[in-house]
């Protein structure tokens, strides 16, 4: 595997300099039936070449030198969606039997996003991403919000309205009105991380975004927004992009 993703790294460079594009790293997920393999969903890899990046698939790294070694190359990192995240990494126990982890999958996520925070090179955080970035950097999370936070708007399968907060980068691009978003999460940021600036919220109260100097993180899925042709959520993925660029 690790051939084949330097060969694909090499590909994506070489494609990369050839557009003066920067070349963008998005996290998969591992998949574990037969003799295991990486699957991710083709909206990231689309909105991110949209906006004018060059997307590249990560496998699952297993140790901090081989995430360091792929950060070396990159000039961003998104990190995607997927599987909840083993509450053990915020000290805490499954809190019921809607949680569903992946060992293999939070090992590797860890691994890059310390090496991505010590690499100061951009990150693009949804829904999963967000999570694991707050937790990365010693937040919490709510592990089920339907048995936790039972008076909320609706976050499995819906749509509803985020308030981004002034003075934010999501707030620059957005303004600080009611917005429509869609929400497919049962876990969310329940305490935000030391440093963090929280950038919207839902109705109910929950954190729908925050960010720092290099990091966009929202608990949406602008990627499907954009697939859906809604291409406003595209701006998002060009400051990113714009981000990455420097």
């Amino acid at each position: 595997m690790k051939r084949i993703f330097l060969l694909i790294l090499a590909v994506a460079v070489s494609v990369g300099c050839a557009r003066k594009a920067p070349l963008i790293g998005i996290s998969g997920s591992y998949i574990s039936e037969g003799v295991g393999s990486t699957s991710l969903n083709t909206n990231y890899s689309q909105a991110v070449s949209k906006a004018g990046g060059v997307p590249v698939i990560i496998p699952t790294v297993s140790s901090a030198e081989e995430a360091e070694a792929v950060l070396a190359i990159l000039d961003g990192i998104v990190f995607s969606g997927g599987e909840d995240l083993n509450p053990a990494l915020y000290g805490e126990e499954v809190w019921n039997e809607t949680v569903f982890v992946d060992s293999v999958r939070d090992v590797s996520d860890v691994f890059l996003a310390r090496a991505a925070l010590e690499s100061g090179k951009p990150i693009l955080a949804i829904c999963r991403g967000e999570q694991l970035m707050n937790v990365v950097l010693g937040g919490s999370l709510y592990q089920d919000i339907p048995s936790q936070m039972p008076e909320n708007v609706g976050h499995g399968g819906t749509e509803h309205a985020i308030r981004p907060v002034e003075g934010t980068l999501l707030a620059d691009i957005y303004g600080t009105g009611e917005i429509e978003v869609n929400s497919t999460h049962h876990q969310a940021v329940k305490v935000a991380a030391p440093g963090v600036r929280v950038s919207a919220f839902s109705p109910d109260g929950l954190v729908e975004g925050f960010e720092t100097d290099n990091i966009i993180a929202v608990q949406f899925h602008p990627e499907k927004l954009v697939r859906a042709g809604d291409d406003k959520w595209l701006e998002l993925f060009r400051a990113f992009i714009k981000k990455a660029r420097h």
